[in-house]
């Protein structure tokens, strides 16, 4: 299951492939695709839980919402349906910010 035609990022070319580092599990990805994307062709539908405990998966897929936040090579609330991958990066999952989004 792949995306392999994004609304906001384009065709993607598939030519090689890469490893990510997705919370110490190391996962072969396609350059250039959504981090959601590479997530949900290894079974990852879960990016997140709001405040409540409520699990929260890909929701609209061109950045709009905030279901996807994930820390991103330590750089927290990253929309990663929208962000590419690149070869070593490192995605974790993130609690829910202290008054910040609950169930949004």
């Amino acid at each position: 299951m792949r995306v392999l035609e994004h609304p906001v990022l384009g065709p993607l070319p598939v030519t090689e492939t890469v490893e990510i580092d997705f919370e110490g599990r190391k996962l072969e990805a396609i350059p250039g695709e959504p981090i959601a994307a590479a997530l949900l062709a290894h079974g990852v539908y879960v990016f997140r839980h709001t405040n409540h405990g409520r699990p929260r998966g890909i929701f609209c897929a061109i950045g709009r919402c905030s279901d996807c936040l994930m820390q991103v090579d330590g750089v927290p609330n990253v929309r990663i349906c929208v962000t590419p991958v690149r070869a070593g990066m490192k995605v974790e999952k993130q609690a829910a910010p202290e008054g910040g989004v609950t169930d949004a």
